[in-house]
């Protein structure tokens, strides 16, 4: 069974042993590939408080089951339920175990119902892996109150089927949610993603709530082989992209993450730093190694049938029956590095689910706006709604350099650090020639598939070829906070001759 998250963050976060014991044993429990089970799930409403917590949501086999896990000893006395700790004390507890369970799952269903899932069979679990037998009471049936003697695989297993065999039908006239969306809407309230800072090379504490599309695409992983996900930049690919990676290497499975790139190198290691999964540019591959699932990030720089040949012997399998995921921007990135083949391309989409990923997670609306009005790139509706305007510097082209100086220095001034500047010309790197050693300067080439806090862009492109309009379109699409466009007056002219062009047509 799919654990969210793995086990392995689970067993370092969990600060109950009984929790992790419990989910030891169901990451071993076999069953249908779209069994999921969601530890430490947090209810934004609650019958009771404001916000409760559900030890374990579990979906199997289309039935939702709330868990809620007590380690120690537990008893009811004289009407009142009492927990044991790891000395030998007797704590009371201010509602009993059961309650608790289903309390949650009462929560659960009136979120589902807000969400117009339609109605899904649910059932309120309580596990106590250190007593031997559970208390008895006509509260509740036998079969819903697990203890010692049933902390085994197998046993589990048998127990999860009895309780979606038995499972109660939709009554009359109500619309049943069907098992696809009932995952992906678990997947999308309690998946969460980490909060990347590429500049530094770190994750953040943070963790964010998965997009729906994002929720979709991790749901979606058990019950697809191959699958290519399409999003603009700034969708949230590579957090996709790496949570899939956690949960096949969970699974056991032999994985590889891999790109065009080589400076994708230390953004993936740093997602997935401790868990054991292959990270590596595609061209410096191992030629005799293989794998069980192979992941490719910025798939469009790969779109050839070179690569995809190559495909061939890096999945077990091959192409055509292996385990693969791609994920690519069909926007300009796609003739920025690398060589793409529209023919390739769309060979191998036929040959798999494809996905979309909408919803920009990256950029705010006026980075949006500006690659969508001047570029007609699609790069997914703003996430981040409110937050710094796109900043117009317009200069004499023999100022330009201290123009980029001088915003530089004006950031320093508020408190951003050097590090979190990036100064990309789209054009001619020259023209910030002999400023490395005080700014970050990249290419778009280098940039790519990564992202900075500020970005200055200089060195506009003078012609409208599709080279030209993916360097400006990765520039462009790389800040998380501010955009500061640097142009000449007769760049500022031709910025406002593709906006023209836009409204024009061809």
């Amino acid at each position: 069974m799919i654990l969210v998250p793995d086990l392995k963050t689970i067993e370092s976060t969990s600060q109950s042993a009984a929790e992790t014991r419990l989910a030891r044993l169901l990451r071993q429990v076999p069953g249908p590939a779209d069994a999921v089970a969601f530890h430490s799930v947090k209810l934004r409403s609650h019958r009771y408080k404001q916000q409760a917590e559900a030890d374990f949501v579990i979906l199997w086999k289309g039935v939702v089951l709330v868990i809620e896990v007590k380690g120690g000893g537990v008893t009811k006395d004289g009407g009142s339920w009492y927990s044991r700790d790891r000395a030998g004390e007797w704590h009371p507890l201010p509602t009993g175990p059961m309650e608790q369970a289903r309390s949650a799952m009462y929560a659960l269903a009136d979120i589902l119902q807000e969400e117009n899932a339609g109605w899904f069979a649910r059932e309120a679990i309580v596990v106590t892996p250190d007593i031997e037998s559970p208390p008895h009471s006509v509260e509740w049936k036998a079969s819903h109150w697990l203890a010692k003697a049933d902390m085994t695989v197998e046993r589990l297993r048998r127990l999860l089927d009895d309780l979606a065999e038995n499972a109660p039908e939709p009554p009359p006239r109500q619309r049943a949610a069907s098992t696809s969306t009932l995952r992906s809407w678990l997947f999308g309230e309690f998946s969460r993603l980490p909060v990347i800072d590429a500049m530094r090379g770190t994750v953040l504490e943070e963790q964010e709530r998965a997009t729906r599309e994002q929720a979709r695409v991790v749901a979606g992983a058990a019950m697809n082989e191959r699958m290519m996900v399409l999003g603009g930049a700034g969708t949230g690919k590579s957090l996709a992209l790496a949570q899939l990676a956690r949960q096949e290497a969970a699974n056991g499975a032999d994985v590889l993450v891999t790109f065009g790139s080589p400076a994708l190198g230390g953004y993936f290691d740093t997602l997935l730093s401790g868990h054991a999964v292959v990270v590596a540019p595609f061209a410096g591959l191992d030629a005799g190694r293989d794998f069980d699932v192979v992941l490719i990030d910025e798939a469009q720089d790969l779109m050839n049938a070179g690569s995809m040949d190559r495909l061939e012997t890096l999945v077990r399998g091959g192409r055509s029956a292996g385990r693969w995921r791609m994920f690519l921007d069909p926007n300009n990135q796609a003739h920025v590095d690398g060589r793409f083949d529209p023919d390739v391309y769309a060979i191998v989409m036929s040959e798999c689910a494809v996905f979309q990923l909408d919803r920009n997670v990256r950029n705010t609306k006026g980075v949006v706006d500006v690659v969508k009005n001047y570029l007609g790139a699609d790069i997914g509706d703003p996430g981040i709604v409110h937050g710094d305007q796109v900043q117009w510097y317009t200069v004499p082209e023999a100022r330009r350099r201290d123009a980029v100086a001088d915003i530089a220095r004006s950031l320093a001034s508020e408190g951003v650090a050097r590090s979190e500047v990036w100064v990309i010309p789209a054009g001619d790197a020259c023209v910030v020639a002999g400023a490395a050693d005080t700014l970050a300067v990249k290419t778009p080439q280098e940039a790519k598939g990564l992202e900075a806090d500020h970005v200055i862009v200089c060195s506009l492109p003078k012609e409208r070829t599709t080279a030209a309009m993916a360097a400006l379109y990765v520039a462009i699409t790389r800040p998380r906070v501010g955009l500061h466009m640097v142009v000449t007056p007769e760049e500022r002219k031709f910025m406002q001759s593709l906006a023209k062009h836009r409204l024009v047509g061809e």
